[in-house]
């Protein structure tokens, strides 16, 4: 898994994603013109390869959020191995994983909404 993000991670930093015709485009937004959650992901992760947290952020404030939950939970899995101590994840809990889809789902609507304050929540192209 590391290996993967490691290599994700480089492919990223090398390559921006506009340029670049073989990266696979959003087929939602392409027939329909509505961006999902996951639009603007590329773009937000070869930002933040580069250190532009605030140009992830634009891009795709969800994709940030959920690289720090997954940071946060194999935090605690890799102080629980090393450690040997006890720490529980809240990401463990299934009351937290509905919250949390109720809030992947409302910004899924909200960043299709064509009005101020609700475009920055839209990626930038």
């Amino acid at each position: 898994m590391l290996l993967l993000s490691g290599v994700i991670a480089l492919f990223y930093f090398i390559v921006f994603p506009n340029e670049i015709g073989f990266i696979l485009r959003c087929p939602l937004y392409d027939t329909t013109g509505v961006y999902c959650p996951g639009c603007g992901s590329q773009r937000a992760i070869h930002n933040l390869v580069h250190g532009n947290f605030l140009a992830a952020l634009k891009q795709n404030i969800m994709l940030i959020l959920g690289v720090l939950a997954l940071l946060y939970h194999y935090g605690i899995v890799l102080s629980n191995s090393i450690f040997k101590t006890n720490f529980k994840s809240i990401l463990n809990n299934k009351k937290v994983l509905l919250i949390a889809l109720a809030i992947l789902l409302l910004f899924w609507i909200l960043r299709n909404i064509p009005y101020y304050p609700f475009t920055f929540l839209a990626p930038t192209n």
